[in-house]
């Protein structure tokens, strides 16, 4: 299978270049030349399917000409080797709880397999590669661990600073080795500017082998796929499946968007988002107006120019009609996002992260009688704890794989939001 860009003015590349480049030329984002549609006895069958098989059925039909099917099945046992459960949290409405992996964050699953693609496709290449990663606030973590000590691969993570909380801060700054952590004076979206004009740079490139672990990179972006079909399965009963997803760039949900494309029924989605509502607004109309990032309690959300936005035109061929026929945006502000938290505890004691709230209250205003709902809570709450102790008002315990981890040293370099330090840091 071939990748083109959703810009159309770059050449189709195969699984591997993709991965490798991580962005076309063009400017554009990789997107499958077909979306293939799975067997409907295997999604009729999900039951019987551990989460790597999942994982195999799904994204061998996207990279077999690249990595043998003994290697990809080696890598997703490896990547995907903790739980992904459904929790009822109140009558029809559950979470699909993706903080069980190593970072406690959703994007474990993506950033650890691309991890083990490029460790694998580095096997047979004599050169390092530099990744470069800018995070809102749980990507850098995830990316941090996953790609801690793989041979021949350079980590270089972009955050904002003091926007990502101290958990978050602490994950991506204290392993040391091949992961550098740049603290940038800007937001999110400033961060992701300067990612994105290095991978244009030919200056950089010709020094240089770039890649990129935001979900931008393909091998981030597909994997994400997997868990909508292990909701589907644990929730197989259930009737209407509406899934709200607390979004920022939009990767998760478009990669759900992908998972329907290719057979899982799922009634539709939710676009769940803070006051960082480009999406949501566009959903209504069919305008996309950027505006000013906003900072909000669910900093992870805080992306005004979402990056997966192209993805999520080219899954419906550049259709607006046909985007609305399934998905739907909403949105709540920071004293919403408070009072939900406190609500859903008091009623359900149940714990939900600044994030998870916003797409469980997005199920409480827009699920509508036959249906069922499951958002996805994408981080444990322990890493934005403050915020929870403020909606609770209570004091928190830390969990003990937190307070280890808080006890270590802070190491980043401080940068401003000029694109040349940028670069003078990279060729330095």
């Amino acid at each position: 299978m071939k990748f083109y860009s959703t810009n159309k003015q770059s050449e189709a590349v195969s699984f591997r270049e993709a991965v490798i480049k991580s962005l076309p030329t063009d400017k554009g984002l990789y997107f499958p030349e077909e979306v293939p549609e799975l067997d409907y006895l295997f999604l009729e069958t999900l039951d019987y399917y551990s989460l790597p098989e999942i994982g195999m059925e799904v994204l061998r039909q996207f990279t077999k000409e690249d990595i043998p099917e003994q290697k990809l099945n080696e890598i997703l046992h490896e990547a995907l080797d903790f739980e992904i459960p459904v929790k009822e949290v109140e009558k029809n409405i559950h979470t699909l709880e993706l903080f069980h992996g190593p970072t406690y964050a959703f994007k474990d699953v993506g950033a650890r397999f691309l991890a083990r693609c490029l460790g694998y496709f580095n096997e047979t290449e004599n050169k390092e590669v530099t990744i470069l990663v800018a995070t809102s606030g749980d990507t850098g973590g995830a990316v941090a661990s996953g790609f801690h000590n793989v041979p021949g691969v350079n980590v270089v993570i972009l955050y904002p600073s003091g926007k990502v909380s101290d958990l978050q801060e602490k994950q991506l700054t204290t392993l040391g080795g091949n992961i550098t952590a740049l603290e940038v004076e800007g937001d999110f979206d400033a961060c992701q500017a300067m990612v994105k004009q290095a991978f244009l740079d030919a200056d950089i490139n010709s020094k240089l082998n770039l890649s990129s672990a935001n979900s931008i990179n393909i091998a981030r972006w597909l994997p994400q796929s997997i868990y909508f079909f292990e909701a589907y399965k644990q929730l197989k009963d259930a009737k209407k499946l509406v899934v709200a997803v607390p979004s920022g760039n939009y990767g998760n949900i478009t990669a759900g968007m992908l998972a329907k494309k290719m057979g899982l029924d799922i009634h539709r989605f939710i676009a769940a988002s803070n006051a960082n509502d480009t999406v949501p607004r566009y959903l209504k109309d069919g305008n996309y107006e950027v505006k000013p990032t906003v900072p909000t309690l669910s900093n992870a959300m805080d992306v005004s120019d979402p990056s997966n936005h192209p993805r999520m035109l080219e899954l419906h061929e550049q259709n607006f009609k046909d985007i609305i026929k399934h998905t739907q945006g909403f949105t709540i502000n920071d004293q919403q996002t408070l009072d939900v938290m406190k609500s859903c505890y008091a009623s359900n004691q149940y714990i939900l992260d600044p994030h998870g709230a916003i797409g469980y209250q997005a199920l409480k205003e827009k699920l509508e009688k036959k249906e069922t709902g499951v958002f996805l809570e994408t981080a444990h709450y322990s890493k934005f704890l403050s915020t929870v102790e403020q909606a609770l008002d209570q004091k928190m315990d830390l969990p003990d794989f937190v307070s280890d981890l808080m006890t270590k040293e802070k190491v980043a370099t401080k940068i401003g939001n000029s694109y040349d330090e940028f670069k003078a840091f990279l060729l330095g």
